[in-house]
C-alpha cells in the first residue's frame, strides 16, 4: 500500500490535532482598533479647539455653539468623540487624525510648538495663606477669588482665553488679590473698597473683537488691584483675527 502524501496534500501544513478533553489553543492575534475607538490625547483636542476657536472668529459658530462645542471638545475621551465637533466646518480646515505611514515625513508646525492649555478651577481660594495662577491655561467666562487673611494672583497674560468676555469675582477680607491682563484686552472695574482699595486700571482695547476682562466684587481691610502688563500681548482668544497675530 502507497502511504505517501496525496497531490493534494502536498505543501500543506498539517493541521494539530487536539487531544480529546484539552482546551483549544488561545488565539494571540486580536482585531485592529477601529480609528474612532482610539483614545484622545491632549493634543487632539486642543487641535479640535483651535479649529472651534476660528470658526467662531469667521462667525461660522455662535456664542453658545462654540462654549457647548469647547467643553465637549476637552471632554472627548475619543477621537470618535472629536469628529462630530467639526463636521460641519469647511472640509478645507478639517482635523485629520489619520497617522502619517512609517517613513513618510511628518508635517511640522511653523513656529514653536506650544503645548496643550491646562484646565483650572474657576475658584481661587487663599486663606492665611497665598495662591496664584500664571503660564498658559484655559480661562473661562467666569472666575472667583476669596483671599482672607492671605493673596490671590492671577495672570491672565500667557491664558489662553476661551469666552469672548470674562467676569472676575473679588472677595478680599484682611487680604488681597492681584490681577494682571495684557495690554491688549479691555478691562473694566466695578469694585468697592471698605477700609481698603479696589483699583482698577480700566482700559478699552483697539480691537473690538478681543476679550473683555469685568472685575467686581468687595475688598473688607483688604485690597484689589487691576492692571494690564506692559509688553504682554494676547495672541490665542476666540474671536482671533485670521492672519493677524
Amino acid at each position: 500500500m502507497d502511504n505517501s502524501p496525496s497531490q493534494d496534500d502536498q505543501g500543506q501544513s498539517p493541521v494539530p490535532m487536539t487531544k480529546p478533553g484539552a482546551e483549544p489553543p488561545v488565539r494571540t492575534d486580536r482585531a485592529p482598533v477601529a480609528e474612532a475607538e482610539l483614545r484622545a490625547s491632549d493634543a487632539d483636542r486642543e487641535r479640535v479647539a483651535e479649529l472651534l476657536r476660528d470658526a467662531y472668529a469667521e462667525g461660522r459658530l455662535n456664542v453658545d455653539e462654540h462654549a457647548e462645542r469647547i467643553e465637549a471638545a476637552y471632554g472627548a475621551k475619543t477621537l470618535g468623540d472629536l469628529v462630530p465637533l467639526t463636521r460641519d466646518l469647511p472640509a478645507h480646515r478639517a482635523i485629520s487624525f489619520e497617522k502619517a505611514p512609517l517613513g513618510a515625513p511628518a508635517d511640522r508646525p511653523s513656529g514653536p510648538v506650544r503645548l496643550p492649555a491646562r484646565q483650572e478651577a474657576p475658584t481661587m481660594v487663599a486663606i492665611f495663606g497665598g495662591a496664584s495662577r500664571r503660564g498658559r491655561w484655559r480661562v473661562g467666562s467666569r472666575l472667583r477669588a476669596v483671599a482672607v487673611f492671605g493673596g490671590v494672583e492671577i495672570d491672565l497674560t500667557d491664558a489662553v482665553f476661551e469666552s469672548p468676555e470674562v467676569e472676575i469675582e473679588v472677595i478680599a477680607i484682611f487680604g488681597g488679590v492681584e490681577i494682571k491682563v495684557p495690554e491688549n484686552v479691555s478691562l473694566h472695574g466695578s469694585g468697592v473698597g471698605i477700609f481698603g482699595g479696589f483699583d482698577v486700571k480700566e482700559q478699552t482695547a483697539a480691537d473690538p473683537y478681543a476679550p473683555v476682562v469685568r472685575v467686581k466684587g468687595v475688598a473688607v481691610f483688604g485690597g484689589c488691584e487691576a492692571k494690564p502688563r506692559k509688553g504682554k500681548k494676547l495672541k490665542e482668544w476666540v474671536r482671533k483675527q485670521l492672519g493677524t497675530d
